[in-house]
């Protein structure tokens, strides 16, 4: 039975889709669960690279720390995102941490599972690539963001996005489904504890957003999209 829902949830993640259903059924039957817990480092960076993860459940960071214990935030990865993929194709060790966000189930492919599947249909290469492209045009806009935004862009573009990609619509806006301390969003835009608060107290007293227990809901899209620019 829980072959079966393994079967069922490979056929819905964005990566699997150019498979015939015998390739999903047998990456799924080669596929393990794991469960990890809020804070619980999934891999550091530098680590060997063997296995592929497949998100079922919670939210995923990669990040970037210091010598000095600064950390960079790259992406927020949920559910039906993959990750763990750069050094499952190159062989190379982890080239960030991955941490839980929060309780997080997930799916893991062995490189050598992948690597069969590939061989046996290229089209997985193909959106293995595509997913590939994609993180590099958003690794570029990032840099682009922290050479031409100010602190108040960055945060007001990061809400946006993570509203687009982790948000569900409330009666007055859209709640961003991530709990996020002042730090970590910090880290995700390249600035300091300080001026981040700075900048979420502002947009709280323009009643742009709200926040409770980590939780930011968005009330005026519009309003945030202006200030990007």
């Amino acid at each position: 039975m829980e072959t079966e829902n393994e079967f069922t949830y490979f056929q819905q993640v964005n990566i699997f889709n150019g498979l015939g259903e015998d390739e999903i059924r047998e990456l799924s039957a080669a596929a393990r669960k794991r469960t990890f817990r809020s804070g619980e480092v999934i891999f550091h960076r530098d680590d060997p690279g063997q296995v592929m993860y497949v998100i079922k459940e919670g939210k995923v960071k990669i990040c970037l720390i210091s010598p000095d214990g600064q950390e960079i935030s790259l992406i927020v990865f949920g559910k039906g995102d993959c990750f763990g993929e750069f050094a499952l194709l190159d062989g190379l060790p982890r080239s960030a941490d991955a941490i839980a966000l929060e309780k997080v189930e997930c799916y893991t492919l062995q490189r050598s599972d992948f690597h069969k599947a590939i061989m046996k249909n290229p089209k997985i290469a193909i959106s293995v690539m595509e997913v590939l492209c994609a993180r590099l045009r958003k690794t570029n806009q990032q840099v682009e963001d922290l050479i031409f935004l100010d602190v108040y862009g960055r945060v007001a573009k990061k809400l946006l996005e993570l509203s687009n990609t982790h948000g569900k619509k409330v009666e007055d806006g859209v709640r961003i489904e991530v709990r996020l301390t002042q730090q970590e969003l910090a880290s995700m835009v390249g600035a300091s504890r300080e001026s981040v608060n700075k900048v979420l107290g502002y947009f709280t007293d323009k009643r742009y957003i709200s926040t409770d227990k980590h939780r930011i809901t968005l009330h005026r899209v519009a309003d945030l999209e202006r200030r990007i620019y």
